[in-house]
């Protein structure tokens, strides 16, 4: 290797490699580390041509500026400082490591024992020292110029109680779309098509929240198996786009450009974004990036500092009170709002995210920092308000300004159509927005994201055919997943031709689906539920790039394509109503700064009371009021039709929105149900408004 030139001292901010049109300046914080030398590779990533010590070292920040380098340049480093795992120093300048703020990662991440720090199989263990080169099995980064035209793109900003999100995998969503030129399927550029768009924009959703995009590794134990991390939760480069999305010599141009179509057709896009753990693992993981390059700082030490202190169940946790980690963090997020408008993020176990250690804390630093920092406090903030550590449940805890992943309101739906008893009181909350969650602080009902299906968890069409789990292709004995699925298989386990029983799962699909939507807060959909996407009887199809993970285009079956049309029935009825989307909780007597009215009565039309609560209720009507309008919901999770007494409407009579017996869902409806009382049948829902004189 020889030296083209002499590096200049350059500044120690930004973090990163920074293009300025003249060189790059490069800049890596390290506060234990002894020397950093950045190692630049040809176009190939496989040979190493140079390696240059950086000269400065400014506020913890190793630094130096380069002339003659450009964009396209590959690069990583190497840092020298102790091995000292008992004092939870790891360096190893034999570990080619990757620049946490790279914009760009090229190559494949290729699983061999020279990427650990410590010899596999040694009789110490972490403790002893690994001297072979790790370079060739790593991917690069790469000097990114940033440039990019935005043109007369134009944020939806759409209002939180108008939102309708669709929980989507980039891959997923366009893999078996044939329609599209192959070296686009499973990829941004895939998203961003028009055919994937039209299908977003005929269901009527207004966000898609995004799986993982953000660069991440397959797990060596799935490698071994022949599987991939397909979901993405194991995080390396939180600045740099996953390269399996972007189509051969693609970069984030082409996310840019799926953001910009997506804005054009007033969609959101929403960033699932893991900033909880990495992928290095625990203290036997390999060295990657924070490890090498100042372990002490990044992660939580155990007490004993050869080991991490987990709340995650992935072996690490990110160390958020650390200054320069927050601030990385931080720099992250707002460069995916700024420089690739995204337009919000939903944080993976994001209650380790508001820790100081031990326990949750609303006024953390991170939820400080989010709450104050005058980028991140104008996009939508999702939380996931739980993780593995003490007291790890935080549901309805998380600070105004956020919203919040509700699973309690998951369970409840689940329950009640499954005919489990006692839930009816607290279907009635989940209904009208979770207040006892979330009723405080001025929060609103749009910070319960209400979701019955999820990509963890068994699919809308699954939840009604399997009982069990049926987890075998993982690899793990079935051992992996939720045990406690609240599913019914109606009768049969798995896919069956008895027309009784397709029939029924049928309706509870519909059932299940008109709960989330009418529901005040925010719905969330899973991409495939309404087309009938199945992953035969997987509750955990993590591991899992295959079909059935994919979004089927051919919508075969008519009576997929007939619950399609159904769905989309009832998206446009919740949007095009101001009960369902309601600005603030509805209660049973007018509130001061809302006009809106909640009243649950019994099929006979008298008032619940507490003993009918008691009394395992399985009927019960919503009686929704503003001025100007009046909304009936008729509930029936009995096996048998129930005789419902219908409330004098304010108008001449009611309306039939939905009814999920007959499959009808209709935005302009003409259907007109009888004055005094209306039969449900047995396993179904009926959404009535008053109609005008």
């Amino acid at each position: 290797m020889t030296q083209v030139g002499i590096p200049r001292g350059g500044s120690d901010f930004p973090l990163g490699a920074t293009w300025d049109s003249s060189g790059v300046n490069f800049a890596l914080f390290s506060a234990n580390a002894t020397k950093v030398e950045l190692c630049l590779f040809d176009p190939t990533g496989r040979k190493e041509t140079d390696r240059i010590a950086l000269p400065e070292y400014t506020h913890q920040v190793w630094h130096g500026y380069f002339p003659w380098i450009r964009p396209g340049q590959l690069y990583g480093y190497r840092v020298h400082g102790p091995y000292a795992p008992k004092e939870g120093h790891r360096f190893n300048p034999n570990k080619f490591v990757l620049d946490p703020y790279a914009l760009e990662l090229r190559g494949k991440l290729r699983w061999h024992d020279a990427l650990f720090g410590y010899k596999i199989g040694h009789g110490k263990g972490d403790l002893s020292f690994d001297k072979r080169d790790s370079a060739n099995y790593m991917p690069k980064c790469v000097v990114v110029d940033p440039a990019h035209t935005w043109g007369s793109d134009v944020r939806p900003d759409t209002p939180w109680s108008k939102t309708v999100i669709y929980e989507a995998h980039v891959k997923g969503m366009t893999a078996r779309n044939t329609d599209l030129p192959q070296k686009i399927r499973g990829t941004f550029e895939g998203l961003a098509d028009r055919a994937t768009i039209d299908h977003l924009l005929k269901l009527g959703v207004t966000a898609v929240e995004l799986l993982p995009v953000q660069s991440f590794f397959d797990d060596r134990h799935l490698t071994d198996r022949g599987l991939t991390n397909f979901w993405g939760y194991n995080t390396l480069g939180f600045f740099a786009p996953a390269p399996r999305y972007l189509t051969p010599n693609g970069a984030i141009h082409e996310f840019k450009l799926m953001v910009r179509r997506l804005h054009e057709a007033g969609i959101e896009v929403i960033m699932d974004v893991v900033y909880n753990h990495t992928a290095e693992g625990n203290e036997l993981g390999p060295t990657l990036s924070f490890r090498g390059i100042d372990n002490a700082s990044y992660y939580i030490l155990a007490d004993d500092p050869r080991h991490y202190y987990d709340t995650t169940g992935c072996g690490n946790s990110l160390d958020l009170r650390h200054g320069r980690v927050l601030q990385m963090v931080m720099d992250s997020l707002r460069y995916w709002v700024e420089e690739c408008h995204v337009d919000g993020f939903r944080f993976d176990l994001a209650t380790t995210l508001g820790r100081e250690r031990e326990a949750f804390d609303m006024n953390s630093v991170f939820l400080e920092a989010t709450r104050q920092d005058p980028v991140l406090s104008r996009v939508k903030l999702i939380a996931e308000p739980w993780d593995t550590g003490p007291d790890g449940y935080q549901l309805g805890n998380f600070p105004p300004g956020w919203a919040e992943w509700n699973d309690s309101y998951r369970d409840t739906v689940r329950a009640f159509w499954k005919g489990e008893p006692g839930v009816a009181g607290d279907l009635a909350g989940g209904l009208l927005g979770s207040a006892d969650r979330f009723e405080r602080l001025g929060r609103r009902p749009w910070a319960s994201v209400n979701f019955v299906t999820a990509h963890d968890g068994f699919t809308l069409t699954d939840l009604v055919s399997y009982n069990d789990k049926h987890n075998e292709a993982n690899g793990e004995d079935n051992q992996d997943g939720h045990d406690h699925n609240l599913s019914w298989n109606c009768g049969v386990e798995g896919p069956t031709d008895d027309e009784t029983i397709i029939a029924l799962r049928d309706r509870q699909r519909r059932n299940i689906i008109t709960t989330l939507l009418i529901s005040q807060g925010t719905p969330m959909m899973l991409m495939g539920d309404e087309r009938g996407r199945s992953q035969h009887g997987n509750n955990n199809a993590y591991c899992q790039d295959e079909e059935y993970n994919w979004l089927d285009w051919e919508l075969d079956g008519e009576g997929n394509r007939d619950f399609e049309d159904f769905v989309t029935g009832v998206v446009a009825v919740r949007r095009s109503r101001a009960l369902l989307q309601a600005e603030a909780f509805y209660h049973a007597t007018e509130q001061p700064r809302f006009a809106g009215e909640a009243h649950w009565l019994r099929p006979d039309g008298q008032k619940m009371g507490a003993e009918d609560w008691e009394n395992d209720a399985r009927a019960l009507t919503l009686q929704l009021t503003m001025p100007g309008e009046q909304m009936l919901i008729l509930l029936n999770s009995e096996a048998e039709p129930v005789q419902f007494a219908l409330p004098e409407a304010r108008a001449t009579g009611w309306r039939i929105v939905v009814d999920t017996a007959r499959a009808i869902a209709a935005a302009h409806p003409d259907e007109t149900a009888s004055q005094g009382e209306v039969e449900v049948e047995s396993r179904a829902i009926l959404v009535l408004e008053s109609v005008d004189a």
